[in-house]
């Protein structure tokens, strides 16, 4: 695959793909966005068959919210240790909205997301609705940040 491949629809990717974005959807109620009315949340398949979701938590003194995608990778390391990440699915709601809203993950995600892929030893998919409406399917996390910073630029 691709760095990236671009599709009009979520229709369109494989039905594993679509299970995990209903998963990320459902879960959108238990996000806490009292500022912004923005709902965002992941759903993480494991390589085991699992599922871990993770939803965005506000705070009012920003910025000590969290990210979706973070509370779902934290999750999956304080209670899955070791198992590997398969796929990543991000969805978001804004408050006007009745479908989903488009969401890329943040540059903060990125490097968490690009880390837990480091520590794995292997790839996993990320998947996320880009602003002009289409879906993006990331073939790694890595693919999301190029010119990142890891534990080897510390060396």
């Amino acid at each position: 695959m691709k760095d990236f491949v671009v599709l009009n629809s979520p229709d369109e990717l494989d039905s594993e793909s679509k299970e995990l974005i209903e998963k990320a959807e459902q879960s959108l109620s238990h996000a806490y966005a009292p500022y912004s009315q923005f709902r965002v949340s992941t759903a993480i398949l494991l390589e085991d068959g699992k599922i871990v979701t993770g939803t965005n938590q506000e705070n009012a003194a920003y910025p000590d919210g969290m990210c979706a995608e973070r509370v779902a990778l934290f999750a999956l390391a304080s209670q899955f240790p070791g198992v590997k990440v398969k796929k990543l699915v991000v969805v978001a709601k804004s408050k006007s909205s009745k479908t989903l809203s488009p969401a890329t993950c943040c540059g903060s995600c990125r490097q968490v997301m690009l880390e837990f892929e480091q520590r794995q030893g292997s790839p996993y998919e990320v998947i996320m609705q880009s602003q002009d409406g289409k879906w993006v399917k990331a073939a790694s996390a890595k693919s999301l940040l190029p010119f990142s910073f890891s534990k080897v630029s510390m060396d």
